[in-house]
């Protein structure tokens, strides 16, 4: 999904296909709403995040249906710039960061993260 976003991001493309592809439900509207606001604000992403996710539980334990999953994201390379200067977007700092996410079996079989959080900078 990170992977995704981030790629979508280099032009803050909030309609891009390839985000609905790991995600779904609050977690793709969450995304969708925050390239838009890039969008709208004339910032574009370079880099990418680098994740080190870890499945905390996974409910029911026998045939499980969702699966919670913790990371400390690290986005010290993935930052957002002024599209039309090409400068660093003011204030943006990168770093670790605590991000915990709902992963749920979809219908087809596949599995799509359905809601995260990400917690503010220096969490993890």
């Amino acid at each position: 999904m990170w992977r995704d976003m981030a790629e979508a991001a280099r032009t803050s493309d909030w309609k891009s296909p390839v985000l609905g592809r790991y995600a779904t439900g609050d977690a793709l509207s969450a995304i969708s709403r925050g390239l838009y606001a890039d969008h709208r604000n004339g910032l574009v992403a370079r880099g990418g995040p680098k994740n080190y996710p870890k499945v905390t539980s996974a409910t029911p334990t026998e045939d499980p249906a969702t699966v919670m999953v913790s990371d400390c994201g690290d986005s010290t390379n993935w930052l957002r710039y002024r599209k039309e200067t090409g400068e660093l977007a003011a204030d943006e700092t990168g770093g670790r960061r605590a991000i915990t996410a709902e992963v749920k079996k979809q219908s087809s079989g596949s599995w799509k993260v359905a809601w995260f959080a990400v917690k503010e900078l220096g969490s993890c």
